[in-house]
């Protein structure tokens, strides 16, 4: 009798045809993403080569780091879709942004429109540090002005580790999660790996991206799942056609 061991699911396995990515950082010299337009050339065909099919890429706005606006992300979005079609890369592509909740950020969305994946769908992030002290103000306030956040890699928040109840708290909220692909391969670790596990395990997982910002990552997306089951992981996958350009 022969003992076969089963194929190890690698996450490029998973994706969809035509998935829509609603995190990355595709823009060049614009944050800690693409270098150039080269590189950008070779992390969007990678990605393309994976199954990936329509791309809203979201530099970081990070005041005192990113000091990125929403007109310099435009002017920016314009010139790289310019350059993909000189270079014969045919791909619904638009950006829209990161935002960091700080002590800037109501103040930033109280006085000009935010870039938004689609819709009044805006994606947000925090310090890995600590969550603000004022996070839950300020996501009131900004649901106040129509908008909806979509909670970017909520997994790797570790100071949440082994919280649920702080989770459900966010969602109560209004939150909406976006889970990094990466994350269920355990690149970021063991306890981002866990938090990813008992996100999808509730169905507390509501969108995905890859997050890209180098080669590394879009090399990695070929490692292994480490899920015993992948039904949810699918199902957030394939909600992403909800942003579909």
């Amino acid at each position: 009798m022969f003992l076969f061991n089963k194929p190890k699911t690698r996450l490029t396995d998973l994706i969809p045809d035509g998935y829509v990515d609603i995190h990355s950082h595709l823009l060049p010299g614009i944050d800690d993403g693409a270098k150039d337009e080269e590189d950008s050339d070779r992390l969007i065909t990678t990605l393309m080569d994976y199954g990936f099919g329509q791309f809203i890429t979201t530099p970081h706005i990070l005041t005192g780091v990113w000091n990125n606006t929403a007109e310099g992300i435009r002017t920016k979005e314009k010139i790289t879709i310019n350059h993909q079609k000189e270079n014969n890369i045919n791909v619904p592509f638009r950006a829209a942004a990161e935002y960091l909740i700080d002590d800037t950020f109501a103040s930033l969305f109280k006085s000009e429109q935010l870039l938004t994946l689609k819709d009044n769908y805006v994606l947000v992030e925090m310090s890995y540090l600590n969550p603000p002290m004022q996070l839950f103000e300020v996501l009131f306030e900004l649901q106040l002005e129509g908008y909806k956040p979509i909670l970017a890699h909520p997994e790797r928040y570790v100071f949440y580790y082994n919280n649920l109840e702080a989770y459900k708290k966010l969602k109560k909220a209004g939150c909406l999660f976006q889970i990094n692909l990466l994350s269920v391969t355990g690149y970021y670790g063991k306890q981002v790996l866990d938090i990813s596990k008992m996100l999808l395990e509730e169905g507390m997982i509501d969108y995905s991206g890859s997050d890209v910002h180098h080669t590394r990552h879009a090399e990695s997306l070929k490692n292994t799942v480490l899920l015993k089951k992948y039904s949810n992981l699918e199902k957030v996958l394939n909600n992403n056609s909800r942003f579909k350009l």
